[in-house]
């Protein structure tokens, strides 16, 4: 810093000198304008490289309770259909540190439905709708991120901030077996934590028993992301965008 300091006040001083010698020419506007230039250089040059995350914890976990999209292991309708709902809950218990049980979740599951069935929601919900039910019935701040990174999770993640995502379950299924048929075309989850000696978000995966505190590897996690497609069709889940959803209290 001194020696920028130094450099910036020599220059200075030479183009003030050229100044009092050929005023017509060189006048004092153009000085200070040339010793701006010079200096927003020198910062540029001397300013850190490094990313957002270098300095983060290699792994960090957020402990919560684990919450099942079919509470009572009953997977008729709705509970096929209801991985956005128990996403979304996971985030509101942990931050009103409460650890319910299968009534709790499932009468708070079917509140949720009522709430969507009054703005003419589908079964299956997008990121823009469950923003929506975050914000004005679950009482929450919301972010959508547009084309994730691992960084722009593990920003959120190091701060105790869970992040929801919408994703392909057929591609989860490529390492979580637990999923019946092959995974669901559409999916949601949460990830609460990272991993990066072994590569690996850790999550709640409300879609199976044994989805509490699931890794998957980055790459795979990543890859699965996608929302709602806007066709309509759960099949062409592949065409949806890559969005994921952050609730602040």
């Amino acid at each position: 810093m001194l020696k920028k300091t130094l450099i910036i006040s020599f220059l200075f001083l030479v183009f003030l000198s050229l100044f009092l010698i050929f005023p017509k020419k060189i006048t004092k506007e153009k000085v200070e304008n040339k010793v701006s230039e010079i200096s927003a250089s020198l910062s540029r040059e001397v300013a850190p490289t490094q990313s957002e995350t270098e300095g983060l914890d290699s792994k960090h976990l957020i402990k919560t309770a684990f919450i099942e999209q079919a509470p009572e292991k009953n997977w008729d309708q709705p509970w096929q259909d209801t991985c956005e709902e128990a996403a979304l809950l996971t985030v509101d218990y942990f931050y009103k540190n409460q650890s319910p049980n299968s009534e709790t979740v499932k009468n708070d599951i079917l509140k949720m439905i009522d709430f969507e069935n009054q703005k003419s929601f589908t079964k299956d919900i997008n990121i823009d709708q469950m923003s929506l039910v975050s914000e004005k019935y679950l009482g929450y701040s919301t972010i959508i991120i547009n084309n994730p990174t691992i960084d722009d999770i593990k920003k959120y993640l190091i701060k105790d901030i869970p992040v929801v995502i919408p994703a392909n379950g057929k591609i989860l299924y490529q390492e979580n077996k637990h999923f019946n048929s092959g995974g669901p075309y559409y999916h949601n989850l949460t990830i609460l934590g990272y991993d990066d000696t072994k590569n690996k978000f850790i999550v709640h995966d409300v879609g199976t028993q044994f989805g509490a505190y699931f890794h998957y590897s980055y790459s795979l996690l990543m890859k699965s992301i996608h929302d709602f497609p806007l066709s309509g069709k759960k099949e062409d889940i592949n065409n949806g965008v890559k969005k994921i959803l952050v609730l602040l209290k």
